[in-house]
């Protein structure tokens, strides 16, 4: 049996790209909605609000973990089984990798502890402008993965050289037209609202099922509130993001688009817009198909009868698989028109109070989160495919960028690996998150409880935390070192006392105050 090694490593980083987007659009959609929430606590001082933000921050941080461990994986990749193709673009990745480190990663990490440890330990304000901060640096963060995958689909700011060993590569000329290049804008806009509509399907997905099992029934319609309109502002923005996406496809990547729409010759007339159908690539037609005629005419060049360029015009090795990218950027549009459908729909019946009552709309929300993660994979793969034969457009097919010394056994075998280990992680997610979103909200009565006892704690602030600073200056490098490491261990035992030193006395035990003495003493303190 003959083992294709270029497709099985694009299968394998197909399957490691795929399992690791699960998670961040996740924390990128729930970060904006923490946001919200925490300033939400900080306008109106109800505690009920910060047993909201507390919630969704356990969710948070598990999926941000996941996140960091699975995107690992595909770095090495590049090196593995991606050898000629990581020489290509070194210098470009190299520079927009290391900014992702550098602005965006070490920013949201950074304040990561103190979004999840730092509730009873730094001032409330402070405590928003970390979740602020962790929200902004995975937004950060995805402009610069971005910035590196939208340069393979139109590469700009460079020039091509040959190095001292034979092998050419792409180097950065221009690092602001590198950065964005003529497809990123699009592209990074249309990543967020799709983390936007996920993190918001998310949360509506959990607030309709503690409706259906009334469970914690004042958090899960609050919940529902805050998403829907969440929902709907970027399902709505999404759909003009996408007109825009497209236009910038039809001009810079003219294969992709034909391969999207199925448009196999490009004729004299208008060109229909397809909802669906079956391309074949024998007979170059879309069968079973439903089509609006002239409308990709319209979009594209704003007129019914203006043809649009088909795969025809082509050479028949530049063109891209047609079948993949009509599917995938079909089920994308369908799902994205449903989920306006379903974010409209909920905000008219709320607002009339009929929303709670129906409760077949509930388990479409409940499942609902199942089409945004769906509606993400299938945006990538539509981009991915389409851009073949290429894996940087017009520069280096993708045939050529395979390792040389890697064999399809081996990419096979670690392709297997690498499912089974995923298939472990994946199940481990689920049942942590599902233990977390089981256990619902905290009680807001023992939040308030937790407030009044920590009180004098949650008045430190930036104020105090720079006069502690200040005191151990003034005390010395020494202070300092103690601080961190403590002070020199002492040797106390009987055998180290010199006989001429006397030995200090014990105090007697202090009698033990009441219980009422000692909670006054506790609240006199600072």
């Amino acid at each position: 049996m003959h083992l294709d090694v270029v497709l099985l490593s694009r299968l394998q980083f197909a399957l490691t790209l795929m399992f690791h987007y699960i998670f961040p659009p996740l924390t990128i959609g729930l970060g904006l909605l923490m946001v919200i929430i925490e300033w939400l606590w900080l306008k109106t001082k109800d505690p009920f609000y910060k047993s909201m933000a507390l919630f969704w921050t356990k969710l948070f941080a598990i999926n941000f973990a996941m996140g960091v461990a699975t995107g690992l994986v595909m770095e090495f990749q590049f090196g593995t089984n991606w050898a000629i193709y990581s020489r290509f673009v070194g210098d470009i990745f190299g520079s927009a990798l290391a900014s992702e480190a550098i602005f965006a990663f070490f920013l949201e990490s950074g304040f990561l502890a103190v979004l999840v440890f730092g509730w009873d330990r730094v001032s409330p304000k402070m405590h928003f402008f970390s979740t602020c901060m962790v929200a902004l640096g995975s937004l950060f963060s995805s402009v610069w993965i971005t910035i590196a995958n939208s340069w393979q689909q139109t590469p700009a700011g460079y020039h091509i050289v040959k190095s001292a060993n034979g092998f050419w590569r792409a180097e950065v000329t221009d690092f602001w037209a590198m950065c964005f290049n003529p497809s990123m804008v699009h592209r990074m806009l249309h990543v967020w609202l799709g983390c936007f509509i996920l993190g918001a399907f998310f949360a509506l997905s959990i607030g309709a099922l503690y409706i259906l099992k009334k469970q914690h029934t004042a958090f899960a319609k609050k919940t529902i509130e805050i998403s829907l309109a969440y929902a709907a502002i970027s399902s709505l923005s999404m759909l003009a993001s996408g007109h825009f996406q497209a236009d910038a496809v039809a001009v810079n990547q003219p294969t992709k688009l034909a391969a999207f729409e199925g448009h196999y010759k490009t004729g004299s007339g208008g060109t229909p817009l397809y909802a669906f159908g079956w391309p074949d690539d024998k007979e170059e037609k879309v069968k079973f198909g439903l089509a609006v005629p002239g409308m990709l005419s319209m979009l594209v060049h704003g007129n019914f009868n203006q043809p649009v360029t088909g795969l025809d015009k082509f050479a028949e090795e530049d063109r891209p698989p047609v079948f993949i990218p009509f599917q995938t950027y079909h089920l994308m549009i369908a799902l994205g028109m449903a989920f306006i459908v379903l974010s409209l729909l909920g905000l008219v019946l709320l607002k009339f109070n009929l929303l709670y009552q129906q409760r077949w709309l509930m388990w479409l929300y409940v499942f609902g989160v199942l089409g945004a993660y769906t509606a993400n994979e299938a945006g990538w793969i539509a981009a991915e495919v389409g851009r073949q034969p290429w894996v940087v457009y017009g520069l280096l097919r993708t045939k050529d960028g395979v390792s040389h010394s890697v064999t399809a056994e081996q990419v096979l075998g670690s392709m297997i690996m690498f499912g089974i280990l995923y298939s472990f992680l994946f199940v481990v997610w689920v049942m942590v998150m599902n233990t977390r979103i089981q256990a619902g909200p905290p009680v807001v009565a023992d939040i308030v409880k937790e407030d009044e006892k920590l009180a004098p704690i949650s008045k430190k602030g930036v104020g105090q935390f720079m006069a502690v600073v200040g005191n151990l200056l003034q005390r010395g490098p020494a202070s300092l070192s103690e601080t961190w490491r403590g002070p020199e261990p002492t040797n106390t035992s009987p055998e180290s006392v010199p006989e001429s030193v006397p030995k200090p006395e014990l105090e007697p035990e202090k009698e033990l105050k009441p219980e009422k003495e000692k909670e006054q003493i506790e609240e006199d303190q600072p």
